[in-house]
């Protein structure tokens, strides 16, 4: 493990509580673990940052799925699947990744993402119920297809905002409230990020130690959101969406800029 500083690592592990409650409530804590790391281990590749983030994130989003699945009516069958077919969509993403250039991508993503905030806006009704009724076996077969190979290929082609798109795609396919949605949304963020760490494992690019220290905030800020948002609702969790989704905006904005 590279040598940092006692302060650091405090701020590291604070940085990993907040990615924790942000990521049970509505996805979207990379945008603040990633930097995080990258910022204070200035000196560390990036491929040692990108496995570190991804054990770290690994463990709170387990921890937030087990508090969701036990007080929210998750269908964990359902949700494995998604899970499965995003995991072979980011391994497809990720193939094609070195291909295309992100600076093409994010102007297309902030379209769309200020697209998804001026919808929440203009619709307060939306995953506040399950609109519709249960949904259709054909609409579980679309989320599989869509959402999980759909999303999962963009978790592996760019990323910033996967759990977020996630929870906003669960909401529309299959009628879930938003609680709902971000419950699933995690099971399905435990399949990614499980392949993606196994390969990062395998390469040797997890910096084991910092990234346990790192965890244990991790998962006690997913749990504390995934318990916050069943306590609170949907429409906690919409406005936390909100705020999320303007912030991914601005950062990928300011990427783009700099660029």
């Amino acid at each position: 493990m590279p040598d940092i500083s006692l302060t650091m690592i405090v701020v590291l592990c604070l940085a990993a509580a907040a990615a924790g409650w942000i990521d049970a409530v509505v996805g979207g804590g990379g945008l603040l673990l990633l930097p995080a790391l990258l910022l204070g281990l200035p000196n560390v590749p990036a491929a040692h940052i990108l496995g570190t983030n991804k054990a770290v994130a690994i463990v709170g989003t387990t921890g937030a799925a087990v508090t969701y699945a036990r007080k929210a009516p998750v269908d964990v069958k359902s949700a494995v699947r998604i899970g499965l077919m995003a995991l072979a969509g980011s391994m497809t993403g990720a193939f094609f990744a070195a291909g295309i250039s992100s600076d093409v991508l994010r102007p297309v993503i902030m379209v769309v993402l200020l697209g998804v905030a001026a919808f929440v806006l203009l619709r307060p009704s939306f995953g506040k119920a399950q609109a519709g009724g249960p949904a259709t076996r054909a609409r579980h077969i679309t989320a599989v297809v869509l959402v999980g190979g759909g999303i999962g290929f963009y978790d592996g082609l760019f990323g910033p905002g996967t759990g977020t798109f996630l929870v906003l795609a669960l909401t529309a396919v299959l009628h879930l409230d938003l609680v709902t949605a971000s419950a699933t949304a995690k099971i399905v963020n435990v399949c990614t990020n499980g392949g993606a760490l196994a390969m990062f494992a395998y390469q040797g690019t997890v910096l084991w130690q910092l990234a346990a220290l790192m965890a244990v905030f991790n998962l006690a800020g997913g749990m504390f959101g995934a318990r916050m948002a069943l306590k609170k609702g949907s429409e906690f969790v919409r406005g936390v969406l909100l705020v999320v989704v303007f912030s991914l905006v601005a950062k990928l904005a300011f990427d783009q800029w700099r660029a």
